[in-house]
């Protein structure tokens, strides 16, 4: 093949870019149209939206709850709810009688321990030597006091018997020899001084033998009742000494007084413990030992207003519930009404005993308490109507009105005030188990669309 040839097929194989070039400054004409309908189309739907968002305003938030119904005279039916806190009935700040240093603690936070349960240990050398001094003191009265009771030995009798018989022959023999002098002096044979010392001596024969009888017979009789009292007197004085240093011994050993739940630790090995002043300084003295409870004894602690007060009795039943377990209930009685009422809060404190407690309920959890209504009786139980928060009540003209949502539409009822709870009003008006506004827009309308908050 020539070259000629070879350069033609190549030639016809190039592209012709000439008519590309010439149409590529303007696009199609019917991509145009296409375009410019597109925009139009997209500033169209703008404009409306906008419109729409300026002629309807978006829903007002607000927050809601339901309205509580309480009933009124109707047997069986609930005549007051009121709020409060769980409490242990009896609440034990076990303490020390003595002053000492933690040697053992044998309990934790949430420990269940029996009546008279070992919980703490101080050291006790200190007390265990005091006791021991006390109990010899005890054993030196006692002895003493034994022997004036059993009064003089039978050797102690006879030998004063004995010492008595010899003063009696010497004081013979001495008369004897003061009669020979007597009469060997009146013949002139003895001197007056012979005779005045047979004399002297034949008295003082008779002094000794006097003494020696008077031993005699108190040794027969044994000590004074008086002298026997005075040692009583005294060993009991040791004995009560003794069972003094006994109980402080003994207090080193801290034991529970009850049955029940330990709901707080307060001391640790090594810390001083005392009887006396507690410090609050890191390190000083400690006044306590544990908090200690019975979790089978509970109580629900209530502040009623004065209002409310003369709807409850005293063993008034009632229905009680958590908030930490809202599907659970217990079944409560009134067990005590405080007998003064609170000034500042102008309420009366009751408390309502737990019939059967368990492992669900703790203490300072918040509570609820339906009182119901006594089923043996109709009257008095006061009005009947649903129990709204305080926040949820507003004025309209002078009205007192609520604001219910219902299809997402605002619808105000006129109400009345028939009493205050501690948990907000008592109001008559159709709104139990409706959801009543408590906090929304201050300017809402019958009618208006909102939104409830946390709802899609």
């Amino acid at each position: 093949m020539s070259i000629d040839t070879k350069h033609d097929d190549l030639q016809s194989l190039r592209i012709d870019r000439s008519q590309r070039e010439d149409s590529q400054g303007e696009p199609p004409k019917w991509a145009s149209r296409y375009i410019l309908g597109g925009i139009a189309v997209v500033v169209l739907l703008g404009l409306v939206a906008l419109v729409y968002r300026l002629v309807s305003p978006s829903a007002a938030e607000v927050e809601v709850v339901r309205a509580a119904t309480e009933g009124g005279g109707d047997v069986g039916g609930v005549v007051l709810s009121a709020g409060g806190y769980i409490v242990a009935h009896h609440k034990i700040n076990v303490n020390s009688k003595v002053t000492g240093r933690v040697k053992w603690i044998g309990v934790e936070k949430g420990d269940k321990v029996k009546e008279d349960q070992v919980l703490v240990r101080l050291e006790d050398d200190e007390f265990r030597a005091q006791y021991d001094q006390a109990r010899g003191a005890v054993e030196n009265a006692r002895a003493y006091y034994e022997e004036l009771q059993h009064g003089s030995r039978p050797e102690e009798v006879q030998q004063a018997q004995h010492n008595l018989d010899e003063a009696r022959a010497t004081a013979a023999n001495d008369k004897v020899t003061l009669d020979r002098t007597r009469e060997l002096y009146g013949q002139g044979v003895l001197s007056k001084q012979s005779l005045d010392d047979a004399t002297a001596k034949y008295e003082s024969d008779q002094q000794r033998m006097n003494s020696l009888n008077q031993a005699f017979t108190l040794s027969k009789l044994g000590p004074r009742a008086e002298e026997i009292a005075r040692a009583k007197g005294a060993l009991l004085q040791a004995e009560g000494q003794a069972a003094y240093a006994k109980s402080l011994l003994d207090a080193t050993v801290i034991r529970a007084p009850v049955t029940g739940t330990i709901l707080e630790r307060k001391v640790e090995k090594g810390e001083l413990l005392t009887a006396q002043f507690a410090s609050t300084a890191e390190g000083g003295p400690q006044g306590s030992v544990v908090a200690l409870a019975d979790l089978n004894d509970l109580q629900v602690e209530l502040d009623i207003a004065q209002n409310d007060f003369s709807r409850l009795k005293p063993r008034q039943k009632g229905i009680v519930t958590v908030d930490a377990f809202p599907n659970l209930k217990w079944e409560g009685e009134i067990a005590e009404m405080s007998p003064e009422a609170n000034r500042q809060k102008a309420t009366v404190q009751v408390k309502v005993q737990i019939k059967k407690p368990d492992e669900h309920l703790r203490p300072d959890m918040n509570a609820t308490v339906k009182f119901l209504a006594d089923d043996n009786k109709n009257g008095n139980q006061g009005p009947g109507g649903a129990i709204v928060p305080a926040n949820a009540v507003r004025d309209r003209d002078g009205k007192k009105v609520v604001f219910l949502v219902l299809n997402g539409k605002v619808v105000m009822k006129q109400v009345k005030i028939l009493s205050q709870r501690s948990d907000g009003y008592l109001v008559d008006g159709p709104i139990n188990g409706e959801n009543v506004i408590t906090s929304g827009p201050e300017n809402l309308k019958d009618g208006q669309s909102v939104k409830v908050k946390g709802q899609s």
